[in-house]
């Protein structure tokens, strides 16, 4: 049930999301804001996180500028702050690149913003295992935590089941909120 006076933090993979985007709906150029306001429901938003890492400049100079353009409209969203891990070029070209960081950087905001009683209600918009953990000491602090996941068949059915609620991020939810 919403409660209208909740206060939210919503939790965005950067990379889970804009891969995800990619396979499902074969475009990657979501609002970031209307996609936040879809997801609080007229509850109260506290603060977005938006957790990513940096692309290589001399590995790829074409998608650094890119990024570092998204990167620039993300932190101009009210509220909106950007966190970043790093990628790791191992072996580049000839192997992509990794993050490192990043998950852990996402779980321990929130847990750390749990404690302090920031928030009422977590969204964290994920699909990784990893995050289990995370969610349920939250869970455990008192807090509500809901996971916005794309489909059933790719996401984690762990995730799944220690969430207090699914959103799931479909056609419906994702009208109006495109670029």
């Amino acid at each position: 049930m919403v409660d209208s006076t909740d206060r939210v933090m919503i939790f965005i993979d950067g990379s889970n999301l804009y891969h995800s985007l990619k396979n499902f709906f074969k475009r990657t150029d979501i609002d970031m804001g209307k996609f936040a306001s879809k997801l609080l429901e007229k509850r109260r938003l506290i603060r977005i996180y938006y957790y990513n890492a940096r692309v290589g400049q001399r590995e790829e100079p074409e998608r650094y500028r890119d990024q570092g353009k998204f990167f620039a409209g993300i932190t101009a969203i009210p509220y909106c702050e950007l966190r970043l891990g790093r990628l790791v070029y191992n072996n580049w070209p000839n192997s992509p690149p990794f993050e490192k960081g990043v998950d852990i950087l996402l779980a321990t905001d929130m847990i750390t913003h749990s404690f302090k009683n920031n928030y009422d209600v977590a969204i964290l918009v994920a699909g990784d295992n990893d995050f289990v953990g995370a969610i349920q000491a939250v869970k455990d602090n008192g807090k509500n935590l809901e996971v916005a996941l794309f489909g059933k068949e790719r996401t984690s059915l762990q995730l799944r089941k220690v969430t207090d609620k699914v959103i799931d991020i479909n056609k419906r939810l994702l009208n109006k909120c495109w670029k």
